[in-house]
């Protein structure tokens, strides 16, 4: 029997499907664990969402997402950290391990006001993360997404953040279609896991050439990132968690989900 044991998938990966959809052919097929995306517990509410979750049996390793902490108004500011504060309760109630932040960044605003706004958001809630036993995993994505997705592109500016606050509730996501691109990766994960701040590990692939830049990712194997390598890494850097595959695809969104839920499958089997 082919070993899935550290095989979890994100809910926005089979988009089309919902929670109890996700549950039941994730079991089906074998895999342990799914993290889970907001959307898909919104018509449900946490509570239920949680019940069904514990019924099934599978961990869930992460809520995605919390985050978009910067603005110029102080009012979207403060309703911001309400709604991570929330997001938080959510994740108890489901019983995800962390909740992961898109940090967020705003047109007209300086990188450094963001980042500096950022870390003051993650610091005021931080203390209800640890009364909730909730980790916090602040996800660097790719530079093109600076302007208004997230002022937080590198390990390294995750890193500063974790050791300015410096609170083991919080740590790094790394996603490899963010991150692969960085000449300073395989020393940051070294320095992540020293600083025991690598809290998970996500995977695709980047699709050569890529149609759009945010619905265009590809299976492990189909691109252009060196999986393996990372994945190794990872390893040595001591990272026992789930390997937790990602993929925003307007084309295998499309698609039969249950076919493309068995071509991720073999793609971890086989890539990593």
């Amino acid at each position: 029997m082919p070993d899935l044991s550290r095989l979890a998938i994100h809910t926005i990966t089979n988009k089309p499907w919902s929670l109890a959809e996700c549950i039941y052919a994730y079991k089906k097929i074998g895999i342990p664990a799914l993290s889970v995306w907001r959307n898909v517990i919104e018509p449900l509410g946490a509570k239920e969402a949680g019940q069904m979750l514990r019924d099934s049996g599978l961990k869930v390793p992460a809520l995605i997402r919390g985050g978009f902490f910067t603005s110029t108004d102080a009012s979207v500011r403060q309703a911001t950290l309400d709604d991570n504060r929330r997001c938080i309760d959510e994740a108890c109630e489901i019983g995800a391990e962390m909740v992961v932040l898109v940090v967020g960044a705003t047109p007209g605003l300086a990188l450094a006001e963001a980042r500096k706004q950022v870390a003051d958001s993650i610091h005021s809630i931080l203390p209800h993360a640890q009364a909730a036993n909730v980790k916090l995993a602040i996800e660097p994505l790719h530079p093109m997404y600076a302007a208004d997705r997230s002022c937080i592109n590198r390990i390294k500016e995750a890193r500063q953040i974790c050791e300015q606050l410096h609170h083991s509730m919080l740590g790094i996501a790394l996603d490899v279609y963010h991150t692969w691109w960085d000449p300073d990766l395989e020393q940051e994960i070294a320095h992540a896991s020293r600083q025991k701040t690598l809290f998970a590990f996500h995977v695709c692939d980047w699709r050569v050439p890529t149609r759009d830049f945010l619905n265009d990712r590809t299976l492990m194997g189909k691109g252009c990132i060196p999986l393996k390598t990372i994945r190794q890494w990872v390893d040595l850097a001591g990272f026992t968690g789930p390997i937790e595959v990602e993929i925003f695809s307007d084309e295998y969104w499309a698609m039969d989900q249950t076919r493309y839920l068995e071509m991720i499958r073999d793609a971890w089997l086989t890539q990593l």
